[in-house]
C-alpha cells in the first residue's frame, strides 16, 4: 500500500529536522517481516539518508531513498529515552 506523505522537500525536510535525535528505525521487510533497531541519521543526501546504528553488530542496510519512506517502507520515530 502506497500513501502519500507529501512532496519530496516537504520529507527532505521533515528527515534534516530529525538530524540531531536519537531514532527508532523501523523497516518493512515484506511478507509480516519487519526490522527494528534504534541509531542516529549519519548522513542526508540528494537521493537517499543514512542511519548509524547504535549497535556495533549490526548487519543491516542503513541507506534509505526518500522513496521507501514516503511509501511507508521505512519509518522513523523519535527514540524514548
Amino acid at each position: 500500500m502506497i500513501k502519500n506523505s507529501g512532496s519530496l522537500d516537504k520529507v527532505k525536510s521533515e528527515i534534516k529536522s530529525l538530524a540531531a535525535e536519537s531514532l527508532k528505525i523501523t523497516v518493512n521487510l515484506g511478507r509480516n517481516r519487519f526490522l527494528e533497531f534504534t541509531g542516529k541519521l549519519e548522513g542526508v543526501y540528494p537521493a537517499l539518508f543514512t542511519v548509524k546504528p547504535f549497535d556495533s553488530d549490526f548487519k543491516g542496510k542503513t541507506a534509505y531513498s526518500y522513496a521507501e519512506y514516503m511509501c511507508g517502507r521505512v519509518r522513523l520515530k523519535k527514540a524514548e529515552t
